[in-house]
């Protein structure tokens, strides 16, 4: 198959669904590309007899009013997929026999809650709620981070206000830094607070977050923004985007692994450069799709082995000397409701030693994710990736069942369940998610948001190769299905700069 057009989207995760869609909402023809059988990538699900699990992802934010995906659905014309906003939006056990910290929706109620578990600790508290406010003002100006460009620039400049000049002091500072600039670095329960939900969200820890990253997402449970549950499952988000993509006239092909990218002659007629994109569709046969703009949804660690010699060498050398992102271990269960505790929230953490702190997520009642009277169960742990890779059956088998054993004591611990309650358990591994997503590695979350790889300093949407864009977990602001789709609106924006259009949501 050989087709031209004018834009080819790489990889139908939540990213490049919505560069997609952005795209040919403006008029461009989109062809969106999905190894895949689905679209969705880490926030996509799969099945297993009667129960539904999410993937990685399993929670979203910015579905509230002038967040960004409610943004963004508004602006495609679809309905946003329902949910329910998570109250609390986690609740997290630091395992010293103290009452579990619970993070409420109410900015009040979560005030006090503070006040009661880490005293001492409110200036702390009051300063990343002015950094927070700065920055979330920012974002809904659509900046473009880090700026490659003089319309990048300007766009930048056009996001600044007052509040971001002042907190542009603490650009290279963390949230460890914050602590003790607020006399509160000596309260190591609050530490280890922070740890647990920075790694989260940034993949690093309260000495290595980002001080204006981690200021907005600690403040991302409460009203008026939130965490949401979605009806049904995280699938609904990408067939939510998938509906906008359809309805603009761009066209999804899933089944479909790009194998290589190149720069070549355009048409005759176009009388510019343009991208070849080849790889492998249905039943084995071979595609080649031309289009003016590649746009890559995937992590920069995919790029030299996709560009081969069409990336200059400076930009490979760049993209070797990325760190080396996280690889998850996910265990994947379902048990009795009555197995679990009264009134069990839907998202808990736990400090746990082997094979590392749980982040569990718990179905509602009637969500859709399994049978009346039962729950799945969804706990993961970072891991380093690599370590999983190259291990001989046997190895690999010891070391998962190791794993997963680790991962069920705590949920035992954790959920108070009995010695057997599960109805299914299975646990996938950084080489699942490899097969899964087509990730190198199996790589989760991004790059980490520590102050060297943080907005100005980290990597840029835009490529130094004309027509190529990337958008996705390792671009600014960084993970979770906000952060990818705020990469894909600035890529699109970017690219239809470059044509001479423009794209702005409401």
């Amino acid at each position: 198959m050989q087709e031209h057009g004018e834009v080819v989207v790489v990889g139908a995760g939540i990213a490049g669904l919505t560069a997609a869609a952005l795209l040919a909402k403006a008029g461009l023809q989109v062809q969106l590309l999905e190894a895949h059988h689905q679209s969705g990538g880490c926030a996509g699900t799969f099945r297993r007899g009667p129960y539904t699990f999410d993937v990685g992802a399993t929670q979203v934010a910015g579905l509230e009013p002038g967040g960004i995906h409610a943004r963004i659905f508004q602006h495609l014309g679809v309905e946003a997929p329902l949910a329910s906003p998570l109250d609390p939006g986690c609740v997290v056990d630091l395992g010293d026999g103290s009452p579990p910290v619970q993070l409420w929706r109410d900015p009040q109620r979560w005030q006090a809650e503070r006040r009661a578990q880490f005293p001492g600790s409110e200036r702390f508290w009051q300063l990343c709620a002015a950094l927070h406010r700065a920055n979330w003002a920012f974002a809904a100006r659509d900046p473009v981070l880090p700026p490659r460009h003089p319309w990048d620039l300007a766009q930048l400049i056009g996001a600044l206000g007052p509040a971001n000049l002042l907190s542009g002091v603490l650009v290279g500072s963390t949230i460890a830094d914050l602590l003790r600039l607020c006399g509160a670095a000596g309260d190591t329960r609050l530490q280890r607070f922070l740890d647990l939900q920075l790694k989260l969200y940034s993949q690093e820890p309260a000495d290595r977050t980002a001080a204006l990253y981690g200021a907005t997402v600690l403040a991302m449970a409460q009203a008026p923004l939130g965490l949401f549950h979605l009806q049904g499952s995280m699938q609904s988000l990408a067939t939510a985007l998938e509906r906008g993509l359809r309805q603009a006239g761009g066209q999804l092909l899933t089944r479909h692994r790009v194998t290589a990218v190149h720069r070549v002659p355009g048409p005759a007629e176009a009388g510019a450069p343009c991208w070849r994109v080849e790889g492998i569709g249905p039943g084995d046969r071979a595609f080649a799709l031309h289009g003016r703009d590649v746009v890559l949804a995937l992590p920069p660690q995919s790029l030299p082995s996709l560009l081969g010699p069409s990336m200059p060498e400076r930009y490979r050398q760049r993209l070797n000397a990325l760190n080396e992102p996280s690889g998850a271990l996910v265990l994947y269960g379902a048990v009795a409701r009555r197995d679990l505790p009264p009134q069990c929230p839907a998202h808990l953490q736990r400090t746990w030693d082997d094979p590392g702190s749980l982040f569990v997520s718990v179905s509602r009642d009637g969500d859709g994710r399994a049978p009346q009277g039962e729950a799945t169960v969804i706990a993961s742990v970072f891991t380093e990736a690599k370590p999983w890779f190259g291990l001989s059956p046997d190895a690999y088998a010891s070391r998962k069942a190791r794993a997963q054993a680790g991962m069920e004591r705590g949920l035992r611990t954790l959920l108070q369940l009995p010695e057997h309650p599960w109805l299914h358990c299975e646990t996938a591994t950084p080489r699942g998610f490899e097969r899964w997503t087509g990730r190198p590695f199996g790589y989760v979350g991004g790059q980490g948001q520590h102050p060297s790889r943080f907005g100005p300093f980290g990597l840029a949407s835009r490529t130094p190769i004309p027509g190529l864009w990337i958008c996705g977990d390792g671009i600014y602001p960084g993970e979770g299905t906000a952060g990818v789709s705020l990469s894909a609106l600035m890529a699109s924006r970017q690219l239809l700069a470059a044509r001479g259009g423009a794209l702005e949501l409401a």
